[in-house]
Parts: C-alpha cells; sequence; structure tokens
C-alpha cells in the first residue's frame, strides 16, 4: 500500500483542470480496486457543462451494516502563471507537497483512500463519491452521482466531504453547513437617442441605478444561531457604450447573494425580481444551491472525537463560506465536511504539510471506524 503522500502524489500528476475525464480517474480506481472497492465510472452531459465523468466505489461490509461515504472532486482550478514549479508536477520543499489539487482537493481524497488500510472491511460499507466538476458549472456531477446511487439503493448513512476546512492549523474548523448561493443578472431597457434631445430617447441608465440603489439598501436578515447574515453583492455593472452624446439603449448588471436558511433561492429571486419590475427592469436568477445545515449532534461529535484524539483541537462547527457539492448531498443523508488547511487553495503554488496529511488519514480511519459503529 502506498503512503498518504504517495497517493497524493500520484494524484496531483494526473492533470484534472475542471471538467476533469481520463487520467486522474484511472488513477483513482487502481487506488481503490486493490482495497476491495466495486469502482464504478460514467460520464454524463454535453457541452457546453460537459461532458463530465464521475466515480462511485463501493466496499460491502456484511449484510444490514450501516453505510458511511465519503465525498470529493477531482477536477481543480486553472493553475495560472507565476508557479515556482509545474503545477502539475509534485514537489517537495521542505515538509510541504506543492502541486495544484495539494489540499483542494487531492490530498483530502488520498488520505481517505490511506484511511481504508485502517478500516477491516467487515466494519460496514464504505463507498467513494467522487465528481470530475465540482470546480465548475456542477451541473453533470454530483447530482449524476446522487441518481446513481439511488437507482442502486446505495444511498449512505452519513457523508463526510473533504473539502479543505481547517484555517489556521488542521482540524480547528468544521462545516456543519453551508449558505446558499444565487446569482442574478439585472437588465434595463431604453431607447438609443442623442443627448441634446433626450424628450426622443428613454434612458435606462437612472431606471438602472435607482434598482441598484434600493438593492445595495437591502438588509436581508440579521443572521441566526448557526448562519452569519446573508449578503448581496453587485459584482457587475455594464453599459457599454463608447460614445459621449449617446444615450444607451441598455444597462446591465449582476448580482451575488449568499443567504442563510431564512430564506430560500426562490423567495429571494422573487423578490430582486419585483423590485427591478418596479423601476422597468427585468431580472434573471440562476440558483446555485440552497443553505443547509446538520445540526450539532452525533455525527459531528464522532469527527471532533477523532479531531480531538490526533491534534489536541476542538474544532469549531461553521457554516461559513462559499458552497460546495455538500448542498447537493445534504437530500441524501447528513453531511458535514472536513479537510486539510485551506490558506493556498485556488493560489498559485498551492501546498500541504506532509505532516497534515498524515494526520488526516488517521482523523478519516477513527471517523470511518466510529461512523460504522454508531
Amino acid at each position: 500500500m502506498s503512503t498518504v503522500t504517495e497517493l497524493a502524489e500520484k494524484l496531483i500528476a494526473a492533470p484534472s483542470v475542471t471538467p476533469a475525464t481520463g487520467l486522474v480517474f484511472d488513477v483513482m480506481e487502481a487506488m481503490l480496486e486493490p482495497l476491495g472497492f466495486e469502482v464504478h465510472r460514467f460520464v454524463r452531459g454535453e457541452e457546453p457543462d460537459g461532458p463530465v465523468e464521475n466515480l462511485f466505489a463501493i466496499r460491502r461490509g456484511p449484510e444490514g451494516s450501516k453505510h458511511f461515504a465519503f465525498a470529493g472532486h477531482l477536477d481543480v482550478v486553472p493553475p495560472g502563471e507565476g508557479w515556482t514549479s509545474a503545477p502539475f508536477a509534485p514537489e517537495h520543499r521542505g515538509d510541504l507537497l506543492y502541486g495544484r489539487g495539494a489540499v483542494d482537493m487531492k490530498g483530502s481524497i488520498a488520505a481517505m483512500v490511506a484511511a481504508m488500510a485502517d478500516v477491516p472491511e467487515d466494519a460496514g460499507t464504505v463507498s467513494f463519491i467522487i465528481t470530475g466538476d465540482e470546480e465548475g458549472p456542477a451541473v453533470y456531477g454530483t447530482r449524476a452521482l446522487i441518481d446513481f446511487m439511488i437507482e442502486r439503493g446505495d444511498t449512505p448513512d452519513l457523508c463526510l466531504v473533504g473539502e479543505p476546512t481547517s484555517v489556521n492549523r488542521l482540524g480547528d474548523m468544521m462545516k456543519i453547513g453551508r449558505r446558499g448561493s444565487v446569482n442574478i443578472w439585472l437588465e434595463v431597457n431604453g431607447t438609443q437617442g442623442h443627448v441634446a434631445y433626450p424628450h426622443l430617447a428613454d434612458n435606462p441608465l437612472p431606471k438602472l441605478v435607482a434598482i441598484m440603489a434600493e438593492l445595495d439598501a437591502l438588509v436581508l436578515d440579521e443572521g441566526t444561531d448557526w448562519f452569519q447574515p446573508s449578503n448581496l453583492e453587485i459584482t457587475d455593472m455594464e453599459v457599454g457604450n463608447p460614445a459621449h452624446n449617446v444615450i444607451p439603449a441598455k444597462a446591465t448588471a449582476r448580482i451575488s447573494i449568499r443567504f442563510n436558511d431564512t430564506h430560500s433561492g426562490e423567495s429571494l429571486s422573487r423578490h430582486i425580481m419585483e423590485i427591478a419590475e418596479k423601476h422597468g427592469g427585468v431580472a434573471r436568477p440562476i440558483i446555485s444551491g440552497e443553505p443547509f445545515l446538520t445540526p450539532p449532534g452525533e455525527f459531528s461529535q464522532i469527527i471532533a472525537d477523532a479531531v480531538k484524539a490526533e491534534t489536541g483541537v476542538d474544532p469549531e462547527p461553521s457554516t461559513t463560506g462559499g458552497t460546495s457539492d455538500a448542498r447537493f448531498l445534504r437530500s441524501v443523508c447528513p453531511v458535514i465536511e472536513f479537510g486539510l488547511c485551506n490558506a493556498t487553495m485556488h493560489k498559485r503554488d498551492e501546498a500541504v504539510a506532509v505532516a497534515d496529511l498524515e494526520t488526516l488519514a488517521r482523523i478519516y480511519a477513527r471517523v470511518t471506524r466510529a461512523a460504522l459503529s454508531a
């Protein structure tokens, strides 16, 4: 059995900019089959959001045993320029392993695989829910895997997503929930004309300004016991008018809302659409995900106990940060995210401490054994 560091190196060395297909899944399959996993791979979707490759692997325990799942993604964001070493050529410098995906999240997946060497097959059923499209549109990834599991009757009892949740040191934070996300495109149409003859034109900009002013003044909520306040951010405004003496025919903008469980994507979209229409505009929302919460209880305690045993740290249960595929998996079973330190994710020279990889593998093994025996 390869060490967790060697497993991480093999995954990093397989380029897998989203949507990932092919080689990196070959590497993953080769890791899991010797551990007794039955591996299923399939491709879903067409352009522009596909094709996407997914992998579901399962090692069945005794009849009637509990089913614990690990979930994650093999795709990575584009590496960009300016790396000290090649992003897909894993390199050790000091006690760090460098490479795109080292923490988000090939390192965590390597720790999941390594953990299986310390979990006996008769302990229960374990599965891996792995997509190649978490960093992209996420249309044909985890949602397709959920359909696949349901069709087979292989839905887990508990699921741990290996996103990099730790902040200052391994183990200091786990995510028991996430806020929802909706992006909304706003458009106001007018009539083009000469600025000296405004009565012959219809300027869309004052209407857009009125919409944006009302949106900017919105206080969505004050937060909840587990969630920070929802926030609405203006992310783009555009007219594209190169002429100083022309009233433009159209003005557009875009907003992004991250919201807690006092709202739904539909309710927020409806509210924004009403504001836009009041001022003569239209709003077109795309809901990326709904908020979810796995209230502190047995599952979070299992993770906290494992982290404490290996690191001496008590992980803070949190709902901060962006979205992840946990927003889909929460419809199947209770889900919590826990993984490596996130300081270098999506950055050039992404790196993970080798000691953290080794510790995380031991934590994952403890969590698995405890979840299957609970």
